[in-house]
């Protein structure tokens, strides 16, 4: 008997998400499928290129379709299109072609954020997402040293900015617009004016993903970049020793006082393995903030180990992702950056909506 498409789509009902937990059918993730006599073939649409969970679908949607009796062979095409968390922006937006905008945050400095945030981004990117990273940590920006950029963005006659692109990027930082030597001493109004700047007055172009590298702490900064646009969700990176998620989970109630998801924590500096011994250390203590995650009910996104190659790729320029994709610390952001994916692709799926807050003292 021939094969029907009855038949296919009832295959792949029984395939799900594990993320989403859902079917692929009910989803919208099978497209164009075709039949030839016992050969199928179908796309397999995802909500991130970043899936964690890619390979095991497409393995499972095989074997339920070549169960079916008559199939003869199953070619699978795996394409992505990233979906916004949250509902598109209004006409007028600051940030229209970009679907999902994603603080990284901290309570404390000192926890190796603009580290974290780089490789994130560059995670993602090299996935084939569009990403871009903003530094908008306006008193110590490090992201232009991090990924060794040299190139200045250039500044059209309506004072719009281009960002530089490098390593599958768009870059943005107030480090491109300082002396090495300057000290950015601001108040509220000028923070505030620059966060607006860097939203709307750049080119970014169509993006998934816009990480912004925030200042640590709960100020004007972060205040600022919530008040002016709908953020997908944030990411919170913290140490796991108890003073450093004490300080985190002061950025935790912000975020949620701003109506504004935690998309998940990051432990980072994690623990240390000698390379010559294998001894683990854990110099600053373990799972804390894979604790506090399941006490506040949060995502738990990953742990970042304390590893001198994130500290010497990050000090030459070229993050541990791109230099060194294959080493246990580069596997830990890729992990940590596809759970990030998830997440948001579960908001999305969830529909919630992050309103636009407007906060006032």
């Amino acid at each position: 008997m021939a094969v029907t498409t009855d038949q296919v789509l009832n295959a792949l009902k029984t395939v799900q998400d594990p993320d989403l937990r859902r079917d692929l059918v009910s989803l919208g993730f099978v497209k164009h499928l075709t039949i030839d006599g016992g050969r199928v073939a179908f796309q397999i649409e995802l909500t991130t290129p970043a899936c964690p969970v890619r390979e095991l679908m497409r393995d499972e949607a095989r074997k339920a379709v070549l169960a079916i009796p008559g199939v003869a062979s199953v070619e699978i095409g795996m394409t992505s299109q990233v979906r916004r968390a949250i509902a598109p922006p209004p006409a007028g937006s600051r940030v229209p072609t970009i679907k999902n905008v994603i603080p990284i945050a901290s309570g404390k400095g000192g926890v190796g954020k603009s580290t974290v945030s780089a490789n994130l981004a560059l995670a993602l990117a090299r996935t084939g997402a569009r990403v871009g990273l903003l530094d908008a940590d306006v008193y110590g920006p490090s992201i232009p040293t991090i990924l060794g950029v040299r190139a200045q963005p250039e500044v059209d006659e309506q004072n719009r900015i281009t960002p530089v692109e490098q390593d599958g990027l768009k870059v943005i930082s107030m480090g491109f617009f300082m002396k090495p030597d300057e000290a950015v001493i601001w108040r509220g109004p000028m923070l505030h004016k620059t966060v607006q700047q860097f939203l709307g007055g750049v080119l970014w172009g169509e993006l998934d993903y816009l990480l912004v590298d925030s200042p640590p702490g709960t100020g004007d900064v972060t205040l600022s970049l919530c008040q002016s646009i709908p953020i997908a969700g944030a990411v919170i990176v913290s140490t796991p020793q108890d003073v450093a998620l004490n300080v985190a989970q002061k950025a935790i109630v912000m975020f949620r006082k701003l109506n504004a998801p935690i998309l998940g924590l990051i432990e980072n500096m994690s623990a240390y393995v000698c390379p010559h011994c294998g001894t683990r250390d854990e110099i600053f203590g373990s799972g804390g903030a894979r604790k506090a995650a399941e006490r506040l009910s949060i995502p738990f996104l990953g742990e970042i180990p304390l590893a001198t190659p994130i500290r010497q790729t990050s000090d030459a320029g070229r993050p541990i992702v791109l230099s060194e994709p294959d080493s246990p610390a580069a596997k830990a952001f890729i992990a940590a950056a596809e759970q990030l994916a998830a997440q948001v692709s579960i908001r999305a799926l969830q529909g919630e909506l992050t309103p636009h807050v407007k906060v006032t003292f």
